[in-house]
């Protein structure tokens, strides 16, 4: 892709987090991380608990040449704990997919997973990028507007979801967008801080 060769440069600077949220999405993640990563960027993986119920961290350990995070009381050499490393050094925090769920603990500072807890204490200047995917019922409903809304008015970006068949067999909006339109725009939020 020639995204690849226009970022790379600048790529190799950029940290991006990635969370892995429980969507039947998340298999695309793993995409997702291999086109970062071969984009130059330093990847690194955080999972939820239902986000491996769907895919588990070996793919991503191996694509991104990386730890995964899947748990708030992981353990790293050192004394900081992974989820605040993580939160310092991010240049970018990459939400996909985002569930409903994900969305609303966002929108309400919860914090009792690891992801939650970078959101929460991610540095300033590190952006935010969400790319949700849902049951198009569960995106359009008021709650989860609101929850977007308010991340809005915070900063985050939004890029998606898509129209088409879900996987709950439903037609319409909820989809994960193409992982090579997320990665893009997940590297210029990312090179932009630079």
């Amino acid at each position: 892709m020639w995204w690849h060769r226009t970022f790379e440069p600048v790529a190799k600077k950029s940290n991006i987090v990635l969370g892995v949220t429980g969507s039947i999405a998340a298999h695309k993640a793993a995409d997702l991380a291999s086109l970062l990563t071969k984009a130059g960027a330093n990847v690194s993986v955080v999972m939820t608990a239902d986000a491996q119920r769907f895919i588990t961290p070996l793919p991503f350990k191996t694509l991104t040449r990386n730890p995964v995070v899947t748990s708030l009381y992981d353990e790293e050499e050192g004394w900081q704990p992974a989820h605040v490393r993580l939160a310092d050094e991010a240049d970018l925090l990459l939400v996909a997919p985002a569930t409903a769920h994900t969305l609303a603990k966002l929108a309400l500072g919860l914090a009792d997973d690891a992801l939650t807890c970078i959101a929460l204490a991610l540095n300033p200047k590190a952006r935010l990028l969400i790319a949700p995917a849902m049951n198009g019922k569960m995106w359009q409903h008021g709650a989860t507007q609101a929850h977007v809304m308010t991340l809005k008015k915070r900063g985050a970006k939004f890029i998606g979801p898509d129209k088409g068949l879900l996987a709950c067999g439903y037609e319409g909006l909820g989809r994960l967008w193409s992982v090579e339109a997320i990665a893009e725009h997940a590297l210029r939020l990312a090179v932009r801080k630079r």
